[in-house]
């Protein structure tokens, strides 16, 4: 897959704190344009501050009852068990740390959600396995014995779109921001922030109308390229791209525009992380192995708010399709 780069990225984070040349695993060089073209406006406004608000990775096993009062049952005892699940899921990693366990009944069915910390790695098989033991330990002690159980009942919202995470957080929650001069958006982006404002307004009763989770404009793009360039599951593509896109007018008439992703699955070791090439990009960012996560989650949002910058730009401007046109060849 071709590699090009976007930046510098200014990030003004928590973890991530610097300029970021950002490698993007596309064949669609209109992409690597854009990017590099937002990421250049951040920069020349300052850098963008960006925040990890929380982390947690989960897996939701479900139980079938023959009743409401058999699935009341099974949960009364399951909530004074919290203890020695810890126990047994930490003993299957030197790296998980299991913080929750919440319980969601519906009717005779019980669905467990298993929340953890996953340290440095996007965590997903260490939480299969961690969740897995438990699972096995509670089909062999409960005293409530449950018709049928599975191991996920499909509420993690694991590699697809879900609403949960706007208010919760899978993975790894980072919100962003930006404010950025007129001069700056005229001379980058050829228009001005009232038109990108009102282009953010007509696009989110757009997406209500057609009932998107979420609003933004294509986080999909700048997390499928930085996925697939730094070893990550583009699968959870489906997942991360959930997410706010938010542009307003300061009263100083500057652009003010922020990004909020609940849902990004990101690791910098483990997986394909330590794969050759996967391995080369992630040193690039300077942010391969150990206490590097959090860093790579910002300058992922970073990037998705540069993106969102450039590509609403290229509408205002009546660029989109010319741009398309000319790059892509």
């Amino acid at each position: 897959m071709p590699i090009g780069t976007a930046g510098p990225l200014r990030i003004n984070g928590l973890f991530a704190q610097g300029d970021y040349q950002v490698p993007l695993a596309t064949t669609e060089a209109a992409l690597v344009a854009s990017y590099n073209r937002g990421a250049n406006l951040i920069t020349a406004a300052g850098g963008t501050s960006a925040m990890l608000l929380n982390e947690g990775v989960t897996r939701t096993p479900g139980f079938a009852f023959k009743s409401l009062v058999e699935a009341g049952q099974f949960v009364a005892w399951l909530v004074t068990q919290f203890d020695h699940f810890k126990q047994l899921a930490e003993s299957t990693t030197s790296h998980g740390k299991l913080s929750d366990v919440s319980v969601n009944i519906e009717g005779n069915h019980v669905y467990l959600v298993f929340e953890y910390l996953t340290g440095d790695a996007s965590g997903q098989n260490m939480v299969t396995i961690a969740t897995n033991v438990v699972f096995n330990y509670i089909l062999e002690h409960t005293p409530i014995e449950p018709d049928y159980a599975f191991l996920d009942g499909n509420l993690s919202g694991d590699k697809k779109a879900n609403s949960q995470t706007l208010r919760s957080v899978r993975g790894k929650k980072v919100t962003a921001e930006v404010t950025i001069p007129p001069d700056l958006v005229e001379k980058y982006l050829h228009t001005t922030p009232a038109k990108m404002a009102q282009f953010g307004q007509m696009t989110t009763v757009g997406g209500a109308l057609s009932g998107t989770i979420g609003i933004n404009a294509h986080y999909a793009n700048a997390l499928a390229a930085l996925y697939i360039a730094c070893g990550q599951d583009a699968a959870c593509v489906a997942e991360s791209a959930i997410g706010m896109t938010r542009m307003e007018v300061t009263a100083k008439g500057e652009l003010y525009a922020s990004v909020t992703l609940p849902n990004l699955m990101v690791g910098t070791v483990g997986g394909g992380t330590g794969l050759p090439s996967q391995k080369a990009c992630l040193d690039l960012l300077g942010l391969y192995g150990s206490g590097k996560s959090q860093a790579l989650a910002e300058v992922a949002a970073g990037l998705c708010l540069a993106g969102e910058l450039s590509i609403v730009g290229a509408f205002c401007a009546g660029h989109f399709s010319r741009a398309h046109h000319k790059l892509a060849r």
